[in-house]
């Protein structure tokens, strides 16, 4: 496995506190879930904390860069041509539910390209990460690479949702899924851009595609794919980057023009 840089270290640590600090909190909810409020003000609380521990560690190491986060929004730094992208709870809607699958997803940024990428998952202790031309890790497990799969019987494919949008977002949704199911791709919706995309990096899908996200939820996932051999694009234009369109293509080199044909035909 390549030496991890030392900004790679400092993303890695942000991780491991915010970690602790989830865990502790997921541990919780199945408690709440019992109570007629529910545990939604309480999850609401652990991701904030989550936030503000990655971005007190990742500040303390670079205090110019800038941020981007989910929560807190942006954070101007006196060198604008980095900034760290953040979601401290990707699957807060599994999380909420006591479901585990959720991660920490945190990216580099360095004049508009990706160029270091973190996605941490606590509960399966699986800590995916790349850095621009570095190769794709797990940690503890070695090099990523995207499955050689060329089938789309064979294939496995993660997909997003559209149940938070408005009736056309729905219906173009609902015509993609028919036309990939139709074309004998076997879809999964697990409720984690982040973790999907490592995924596809992993070898475990061979593609993955949804509509409308932020860039905190494809912004490292997408680098991971890439540096394992994956391939990306945004879904209605090639020349725009999908991390701040928020519409992402993903897949092994063997599928990722069949899926794209498939889709574009649907919408």
């Amino acid at each position: 496995m390549a030496a991890k840089s030392p900004i790679m270290n400092v993303m890695m640590r942000a991780s491991e506190k915010a970690a602790r600090s989830l865990l502790r909190d997921f541990n919780e909810v199945e408690h709440l879930q019992v109570s007629r409020k529910g545990p939604s003000d309480f999850v609401s609380a652990a991701d904030r904390r989550s936030e503000e521990l990655i971005f007190n560690e990742l500040k303390k190491a670079r205090p110019d860069y800038c941020f981007m986060m989910e929560e807190s929004g942006e954070v101007k730094g006196n060198n604008p041509d980095y900034c760290w992208i953040i979601d401290p709870l990707d699957g807060t809607t599994n999380f909420l539910h006591g479901m585990p699958h959720w991660c920490i997803s945190i990216a580099l940024e360095h004049k508009g390209e990706i160029v270091a990428a973190l996605v941490h998952d606590p509960v399966k202790d699986e800590m995916f990460h790349a850095e621009k031309g570095g190769g794709a890790f797990i940690a503890h497990k070695g090099r990523l690479r995207v499955s050689g799969r060329n089938k789309a019987e064979e294939s496995l494919i993660a997909i997003g949702g559209a149940s938070r949008f408005g009736k056309d977002k729905r219906e173009r949704f609902i015509k993609e899924f028919s036309a990939m199911n139709y074309a004998g791709f076997d879809l999964r919706r697990f409720g984690a851009a982040a973790l999907d995309l490592c995924y596809v990096a992993a070898g475990r899908y061979e593609g993955f595609w949804e509509r409308d996200l932020s860039p905190w939820d494809v912004a490292a996932g997408i680098l991971i794919v890439k540096e394992s051999g994956g391939f990306i694009s945004e879904l209605d234009d090639i020349r725009k980057n999908p991390v701040h369109t928020g519409n992402v293509l993903a897949a092994n080199e063997s599928l990722f023009d069949d899926i794209g044909r498939v889709l574009r035909q649907a919408s």
